[in-house]
C-alpha cells in the first residue's frame, strides 16, 4: 500500500497539465508577434486536450488517494475540495473552445464575403 499520491508520477503529470502547460502556452501565444491560424487553431485544441487530461489524471488520482493510508490526499482528492480542482480543467477547455470558435467563424465569415 503506497503511503501518498503526492509522491507519484501521475500528480506531477497534473501539475504539469493544470498550470505549467497552459501557462507557457498562453504565454508564448501572446508573446509572439505574428501567428498563423493553423496555430491559433492549434493553441485551441491543446488546451481542450490538457483539460481532458487533467479530468482523467483527477479520477486516476482520486482512486489511488483511496487506497492510501495518508489523510492529506484523502482531503484533497476525496472532498468537497475535488470540485475546485475541476475549475481548472473547465477553464482550461472553455478558453479552448473559444479560440478555436473564434479561427473557425472568422475564416468562415472571410470565406462568405468572398
Amino acid at each position: 500500500m503506497k503511503s501518498s499520491v503526492f509522491v507519484e508520477v501521475e500528480f506531477w503529470l497534473l501539475v504539469l497539465c493544470s498550470i505549467i502547460a497552459p501557462v507557457a502556452i498562453i504565454w508564448l501565444s501572446l508573446t509572439i508577434r505574428k501567428i498563423s491560424r493553423a496555430h491559433i487553431l492549434a493553441i485551441g485544441f491543446g488546451l481542450v486536450t490538457l483539460a481532458g487530461v487533467d479530468i482523467y489524471l483527477l479520477q486516476a488520482l482520486k482512486r489511488m488517494a483511496q487506497a492510501t493510508v495518508s489523510t492529506a490526499d484523502d482531503l484533497l482528492f476525496n472532498s468537497e475540495i475535488t470540485i475546485g480542482l475541476y475549475v481548472l480543467p473547465a477553464l482550461l477547455a472553455g478558453l479552448g473552445v473559444n479560440i478555436a470558435s473564434h479561427v473557425i467563424l472568422q475564416h468562415l465569415s472571410e470565406a462568405q464575403t468572398r
